[in-house]
This record gives C-alpha cells, structure tokens and sequence, in this order.
C-alpha cells in the first residue's frame, strides 16, 4: 500500500472507531480524486470483514452481481445462488457476518451511490440492514464512501426515511493544502521550490491523485504542458470524466460552471440562471447546492451585505483551469502552456488563482498573522459607487475591534507599491470606511508570492506583509 501523507486527524477519527463500543455508521465523503478510499484502507489497514465498490453506470442486475461475488470473495464458505434483491443482499451479509469470529466487523462500501439505480431498491434495502440488524449490535462498523457529495447528503445525511439521523459519523475528505502537497512531491523525490508548488496548485489543486501524475525531473511548466495539453495527457480529458461520475444528468452543473468561469468574483443567483439558462426553479437551487457540496463553487455574501445577496464564485482550480485553457487548446499546437508567459489572459487568471489559494489557507494567514486563537469572519468587498471601482480581495473582520484589509498579488519579484498605487490604496481604505461606517482599526495587509519591496511608499502604510512562505506552514 502507497505511504498516505498527512490526513492525520482524519486517521484518528476512523480509527477511534475501531474500539467503540456501540455500532457505528460512518459516512465518508469528498470530492472525486481527492483520496477517500486509500484514507479508509490505511486506516483500517485491510481488515474488513466485507468490502465491494460499486460499478459506475451499471444496471441493477449488474449491481447486485458485483455484491454477489463480493460475498463469495470475502466469505470462503459462502456458496450461494446469484441474489435477486438487495433486500437478500443484505440478509445474506447480515448471516455471514453473525457467523465471523471477529470482535470489529468492518464493513465498507465504496461508491455507494453507485449502487443506487432507479427503482432497485437498494437505499431502503440498507434501511433495513441498519435499522433492523446493525444498529442493534455492538460489534459492526459500517462504513460508506462516494465521490458524489450531493447523493451522500440529499439520500444519506438528510435522509427524511428510514435512515433519518442513522449515520453516527460523518467526515468530508477536502483537498490538501500547499503544505501537504509538498511533503507529496518530496515523498517522490521532487525537488521544488515552493513557487514551483504554487503555480502546479493553481492548476491541479490539492487533489492527491493529480499530483501523483507529476513528474519530478520536470518544472511545473513542463508539467502543466504535459499534464493538460499532450494528446495523452490526464487532465486532457478529466473534465466530462469528472462531472459524470459525480451527477447523473452532468450538463446542467457544467452549464453553471461555465457561466461562473466567466466572472471571477462570482454570480448571483439571478445572474447565473441569465447566464446558463437555467429555470428558476427548486431544481437549480438543488445544482447549486450539489456543486457546492462537491467542491466546485463556493457561496459568500459581500462584506456588509445579506444572505439574499449572496454570490456563488468558482473555485475548483482544475476546472477553472480547465474552461479558461485546456477546452479550446488544440493537441497539434506546440508549448501552449511554456509559450505564453506574458499572455494578458494568463495573468489575470493567475491572479485570481492565487487569490483562491489564500482563500483556501485562510487558517495559515491566520496564524502567520498571530491571530489564530481570535474569532473572525472572513469575506471581501466591493464598492457601492461604480464610478470608484474600489473592491477588496479578501478582508478579515476580527472580533478584537480590527479588520484586516488583504491585497494579494501574484508576481515572479518582490511587489513594488508606486505612487499612484499609494494614492489607489489610500483612497480604497477611505471609502471602504465611509461606505460600511466602521469604527475599527484598518490593518492593510500585503500577500505576495515572494514579499514587498520595502520604500517609502509603503512605509505607513501597510501593517502585515505576508509572502508564500506563510501559506506552507502546518
């Protein structure tokens, strides 16, 4: 078995389980790639007394074939006819298992969704299995896992049935941080500086399984080059793979991220259903919410402003990446990643990609700021007056009276503050004050890749400079 870097806590959780003394029902869930299975497998080390993955796009007949010769793989002595049911399914799992010596009855379903075809059966099935024979004993751990988010919550976590409040423990698996992803690459004898590590997460985010396809002898540009516009590259074709493993009728939700790709900080709901085409329906509130519950938009209300006024921001890197680069590349042209270095385009969406990577590390600028042990409230904000043009990349509201106002500047140097952009900052801080009318202390706060050139600009007028550096800490 591959060694698994970090996921530490994660580890502990499922294997505090293991000593319950009650039975357990644990739901594991995440987005696709990002590692589910191999965490499940280290941290029970192989020892189950049962274990079947689902099949995707498959019938129920094939379903319940594949669970059938999971049966006869785990149970030596289990030498029955193919099932007809998942109701039998179950009971014949529930007798093999009443009939095992083994004081903790692991049981794991991987890609539980999956077996979830229409009309078969199969979620009151393990209802039944749950409520009428697992619950009752001490001795079962039943653990489930899938890629698709929003089945695991809508069929599972909320169910309003039979498995209404069943499940006793639930652990999303998100992707790793730029730390972890380190530790990845130098597990595989990497070497590379963390700018380096930077520029392969704004395209690959931290999913594990992307990140074991990178070469060590190559520079993230090679890799990128490779990964994403070879003719036989992984991330060439990943984009309909990924969408329709995780939802059945997958271009509706690509028709939303499309429409996100296009504006990057983000939609109202309104807007999107303009942008889309989708109908202003209880439907499309449901794809917004499974997009967001699989990893791929995000919801954030402007600082200042309500729930109602809420937008949805893209913030998957991959698909991001995807839509504004790899869609429209042709395989048959040449260094379309390493040849367009000073490409407008590039820029701003390197931009906004490092952008989205100190929104995801906010709890290590938290603590390279000295304030992780104080509550805040973190979002961003814009200008009621068009006419300014003021926004706020990100802005960390603090309950100790001060609010962090975060520049975040994507550059190969040190950042240097000119003149007028002196003068652009001293008037942002300005209306950011008349406009919201608050009474605490501004900190203008600078986080660039490689720090600011210090000069008289800037002397007075920023109070915290953070450089990448800050984003690798644990």
């Amino acid at each position: 078995m591959a060694k698994i870097i970090g996921r530490l806590s994660e580890l502990s959780t499922l294997r505090s389980l293991v000593t319950s003394n009650k039975s357990e029902f644990v739901a594991v869930y995440g987005r696709r790639r990002v590692g589910k299975t191999i965490l499940i497998r280290e941290a029970y080390q192989d020892k189950f007394a049962f274990t079947v993955t689902g099949l995707a796009n498959a019938t129920a007949d094939q379903q319940l074939a594949n669970f059938h010769l999971a049966l006869q793989k785990a149970f030596k002595t289990y030498d029955a006819k193919p099932i007809a049911n998942w109701f039998l399914a179950f009971n014949q799992l529930s007798l093999l298992l009443e009939k095992s010596n083994v004081s903790r009855k692991i049981v794991f379903i991987d890609e539980l969704p999956w077996f979830d075809t229409p009309n078969a059966g199969f979620i009151q099935a393990l209802e039944h299995f749950w409520n009428s024979w697992a619950s009752a004993r001490r001795d079962i751990l039943l653990v489930v896992c899938g890629s698709a988010a929003a089945w695991i919550i809508n069929k599972l976590l909320n169910n309003k049935g039979g498995l209404h409040n069943r499940v006793t423990k639930r652990l999303k698996v998100v992707p790793f941080s730029l730390r972890e992803c380190e530790l990845f690459m130098q597990d595989k004898n990497a070497v590379f500086e963390r700018y380096q590590i930077i520029e392969l997460y704004m395209v690959l985010g931290g999913i594990p399984f992307y990140w074991d396809e990178v070469t060590p002898n190559q520079s993230a540009a090679q890799n990128i080059e490779h990964l994403c516009f070879s003719e036989n590259g992984l991330l060439r074709t990943e984009f309909s793979n990924l969408f329709g493993s995780l939802f059945s009728h997958p271009d509706r939700h690509m028709s939303i991220v499309n429409a996100l790709a296009k504006k990057a900080k983000g939609l109202t709901r309104a807007e999107i259903l303009a942008a889309s085409g989708q109908p202003n329906s209880g439907r499309t509130t449901e794809l917004l919410s499974e997009l967001e519950e699989s990893g791929f938009i995000r919801r954030y209300a402007p600082f200042g402003k309500k729930t109602r006024n809420s937008l949805y921001q893209l913030v998957d890197f991959y698909t991001l990446f995807y839509l504004k680069f790899i869609q429209d590349a042709h395989i048959l042209d040449e260094n379309n990643w390493s040849g367009g270095v000073d490409d407008p385009k590039r820029r701003a969406w390197s931009g906004y990609a490092f952008e989205q990577i100190c929104w995801a590390h906010l709890l290590q600028i938290k603590k390279a700021l000295g304030i992780s042990g104080v509550q805040t409230a973190s979002s961003n904000w814009r200008s009621n007056n068009p006419e300014q043009g003021a926004q706020i990349d990100l802005l960390i509201d603090r309950r100790d009276q001060v609010i962090n106002l975060c520049e975040i500047k994507f550059s190969i140097n040190p950042f240097t503050i000119d003149k007028r952009y002196e003068m652009e900052l001293r008037n942002k801080i300005a209306f950011f004050r008349a406009e919201t009318g608050t009474r605490k202390s501004i900190f203008l706060t600078f986080i660039t890749t490689f720090g600011l050139q210090q000069n008289s600009h800037s002397l007075g007028l920023v109070q915290n400079e953070l450089s990448l550096e800050a984003l690798f800490t644990d």
